[in-house]
């Protein structure tokens, strides 16, 4: 273990990122009645789950192919060529309904929520009073006067119902007994026609379309959306403490002839795409500029949408993307996307691991690699100094081909001990099979 680094410029952050590197820590998950297990935990169990972490509280399972068959790389290449499965039940589902509903929602997220309309879902972020983004969920319309926040990891539901401890707002904040899968890769739809027949005409779904369904005989929201990049859908199956194993097995019965496979989350590909994962590539102490997320703001100027309701953190994060306009810089570090070398990374990071100028003094740090068998390099997503670099939207940017040097473990390195070249690059590495560009134009509707 070597000595916590305290090189990089976190002085704007209350709690800075430990960076002390631990490397792999090899330990036995304790499995007990704190944490709860999914509808699906026990199915994934039967699908050869072998690891797992925690999110939102409920176990999450993060690995099927063990590392002597060939590890997360099989399960890429599940995602790539076929279709895939992922238990993703830890996205919590917060009911937000009643006639202040769409008020409440427009209020506590950074995009125009009256421009959301009835069946149909976004991205989104929620930031607090500070600027910081608390979480970057799917918001699901399900009706006027309903909406369903997916949930990354944090306690959001917990933070809305704060919000509204006053009762404003006309409005009931709860969790309810929904749990989505996600059905993932080039032959998604293919299968997702299977499985629920004429049902949905699933041509013509635009990308975050909604539609009722039933799978396996129980009710079902489809959302034509997913974290890899890749073709995909999510099935969330309400009342899924009771009908968990319908759902399931229906699909795997229909997934039989387009090879499909249940794997983890298959955060490769989701790379790939630049598709962030909370508490791993931001927190609650990132700004959604410095994050890549500027697009999710209030914007103004000509050809621009305004957002002129209130909303938590309204004045603090447009007083910050005008600072960025005029040339300030009010962060120090950004995230950048990366093509670093060394060995092929195909397994997940136990740490931070350290990026510096010249292979010395670390500045910043890698929060998301692995390898791109495709373009035969490693990429990362991570943090480096600000310089003050703008896209021609006015959004920070890393400036492409910036050199550095990552510390790899020696596992990694081409030779241990010694740092391995880096370049800023673009980002995302890979384009998604539904892009989202994050142009200006459209950017809220």
């Amino acid at each position: 273990m070597i000595k916590h680094v305290t090189s990089v410029d976190q002085s704007d952050r209350r709690v800075p990122y430990n960076l002390r590197q631990s490397g792999p820590t090899p330990v036995q998950m304790l499995i007990s009645t704190r944490v709860r297990k999914s509808p699906y935990w026990h199915l994934s169990m039967e699908a050869g789950c072998w690891r797992a972490t925690v999110y939102n509280r409920i176990y999450h399972p993060r690995g099927y192919v063990k590392p002597e068959d060939g590890g997360a790389m099989v399960e890429y290449g599940a995602i790539k060529n076929h279709v895939t499965m992922w238990n993703v039940a830890v996205e919590r589902q917060i009911q937000v309904k009643g006639p202040d509903a769409e008020a409440f929602v427009d209020y506590v997220i950074t995009r125009d929520a009256t421009k959301i309309s009835p069946m149909r879902a976004r991205y989104v972020i929620l930031c607090n009073q500070y600027g910081g983004v608390l979480n970057d969920p799917i918001l699901l319309r399900i009706s006027q006067d309903e909406f369903w926040f997916s949930l990354s990891d944090s306690d959001i539901g917990l933070y809305l119902q704060g919000v509204n401890h006053d009762n404003r707002f006309n409005v009931t904040i709860d969790e309810i007994d929904v749990s989505p899968v996600q059905i993932q890769g080039p032959k998604s739809l293919a299968l997702m026609k299977d499985l629920i027949g004429d049902q949905v005409e699933l041509d013509n779904m635009p990308f975050y379309g909604l539609a009722e369904a039933k799978v396996g005989g129980r009710d079902c929201v489809i959302s034509q959306s997913g974290f890899s990049g890749e073709a995909g859908y999510e099935i969330y199956l309400r009342d899924s403490t009771l009908y968990a194993d319908d759902m399931w097995n229906a699909v795997l019965e229909a997934g039989k002839k387009h090879n499909l496979m249940v794997i983890a989350p298959a955060h490769h590909r989701r790379i790939q795409a630049g598709i962030l994962s909370w508490g791993q590539d931001m927190d609650n102490q990132h700004n959604p500029f410095q994050c890549n997320l500027g697009y999710q703001v209030s914007l103004s100027g000509k050809g621009e949408w305004n957002k002129t309701a209130d909303y938590v953190g309204k004045e603090v994060l447009e007083k910050m993307r005008d600072q960025l306009r005029a040339g300030e810089k009010p962060y120090k570090l950004q995230l950048v996307g990366l093509s670093l070398g060394g060995k092929p990374i195909e397994e997940y990071a136990p740490d931070f691991w350290l990026v510096s100028e010249d292979g010395k003094e670390p500045c910043g740090f890698i929060t998301s690699p692995w390898y791109h068998p495709e373009q035969g390099r490693n990429i990362a997503m991570g943090y480096v100094p600000f310089d003050g670099s703008l896209s021609k939207n006015g959004f920070p940017i890393g400036k492409e081909g910036t050199k550095y040097k990552v510390h790899l473990p020696d596992q990694y390195s081409d030779t241990p001990g010694v740092p391995v070249d880096a370049e800023v690059v673009s980002i995302p590495f890979t384009e998604s099979f539904n892009a989202n560009t994050r142009e200006v134009s459209g950017a809220n509707e």
